[in-house]
């Protein structure tokens, strides 16, 4: 799979920009339309008609315009995207309505018991499985004391369902991800300088945990009282699934390696004796890793068998091709490359597109006049996404 970027020069005007993804490979049949009328979303300004030569063509638009570090981002049934701010402490709505800009942005509430400050803030949110009925999402958060997790109705006040997980200035995790098992999975930060939480088994720290909706540990975890799935984690922010059920898991190096991790109950993933590759059995290697200049990845999302991360000090999308049985395909290739800064936050739209928003407004950072910014992506021939 080869990957190359090209811009339209219609996009130079205003949303879009239009990129070529050359595939070498079949992705398999593309996935059936979600049910539900979708949001009203701003036209690319670019063609995504497919070039000769077996190219596929992504359609990029810009969906919403002047957020602040945006970093959590899940969708609501009805189309629209839950968008934390970590900094600002805010839940935004985006969509379904549009305005003049782009989608309509709402902002739903503010959290006052949220402490921002480094990396720390209002990070993941998740919403229900069972939302319909429920109208709860899940957020994870920083106080003073500690990062937590809390239900809450939107505009509603927070039900504290975790609390404990350390909280530092760096690598506090936050994201939150509800698996195909309906119960949800943490990933936190080692929370240390050192990584001592990240091998202690009595830390919440350096760990993604399974709990069920009420916060209790789930039932097959590795130790029934305990919250823990997987260990030896520094900086977990990103979590996604494939049709196979395999759980997918971003880690940010601090030494040298940026890492993709196929996570499996009860393994440990070596940090702080392993970054990238080791040596130890005891330990699991990464899928793939990056130098940290290229990665620092956040965000993931799984496309039929693409798994994408978005990086923040890499500024790009980094593209994984996977078989089915989620060994790695190929060369990953890179999306975005500098076309708008940091990334961060990546989701999977109901619509199969991929939304994904940079993080310009935080420490090495160069915000651009429109930053932070929410983007779409759509390739063109219905793989991924319904143009």
């Amino acid at each position: 799979m080869n990957l190359r970027s090209r811009r339209a020069r219609a996009c130079a005007v205003m949303l879009g920009a239009v990129l070529a993804l050359t595939t070498a490979c079949s992705f398999g049949p593309p996935d059936p339309d979600v049910a539900g009328a979708p949001p009203n979303l701003p036209e690319p300004s670019g063609s995504a008609s497919a070039p000769a030569g077996g190219e596929r063509e992504v359609a990029v638009t810009v969906l919403a315009k002047g957020l602040e570090v945006p970093w959590g981002m899940a969708f609501l049934p009805n189309g629209a995207a839950l968008v934390t701010e970590r900094d600002t402490a805010r839940i935004l709505q985006v969509g379904p309505e549009s305005d003049a800009d782009g989608l309509k942005v709402t902002e739903v509430q503010r959290l006052s018991e949220v402490a921002s400050g480094g990396d720390g803030g209002l990070l993941g949110i998740a919403v229900s499985p069972k939302y319909a009925t429920d109208r709860t999402v899940y957020v994870y958060y920083s106080t003073a004391a500690d990062n937590r997790v809390a239900k809450l109705k939107l505009k509603g006040e927070p039900q504290t369902i975790l609390t404990g997980i350390p909280h530092s200035r760096d690598n506090n995790g936050g994201q939150l991800a509800f698996g195909p098992d309906g119960q949800l999975y943490v990933a936190t930060g080692d929370g240390t300088a050192t990584g001592t939480n990240a091998q202690n088994p009595k830390s919440l720290g350096g760990k993604i945990l399974r709990i069920t909706p009420e916060g209790k540990p789930s039932p097959g975890n590795p130790v029934k009282t305990s919250p823990v799935w997987s260990s030896g984690h520094r900086n977990v922010q990103g979590l996604a699934w494939d049709g196979g059920k395999r759980l997918y898991a971003s880690e940010s190096g601090q030494r040298t390696t940026g890492e993709l991790n196929v996570i499996q109950k009860g393994k440990n993933y070596g940090w702080p004796t392993a970054e990238g590759d080791g040596t130890a059995a005891k330990f699991t290697n990464p899928l793939v890793s990056w130098p940290n200049p290229e990665s620092s990845c956040s965000g993931v999302a799984v496309l039929e068998r693409l798994v994408a991360t978005a990086c923040r000090d890499g500024k790009r999308l980094w593209m994984v091709e996977v078989t089915g049985n989620g060994t790695l395909f190929g060369k990953p290739q890179e999306l975005l490359q500098g076309e708008y800064g940091r990334l961060r936050a990546l989701a999977t739209a109901p619509d199969g597109s991929l939304w994904v928003a940079t993080s310009n407004h935080e420490q090495g950072g160069d915000p651009q006049p429109d930053d932070d910014r929410i983007i779409r992506l759509v390739f063109s021939d219905g793989g991924a996404g319904r143009s």
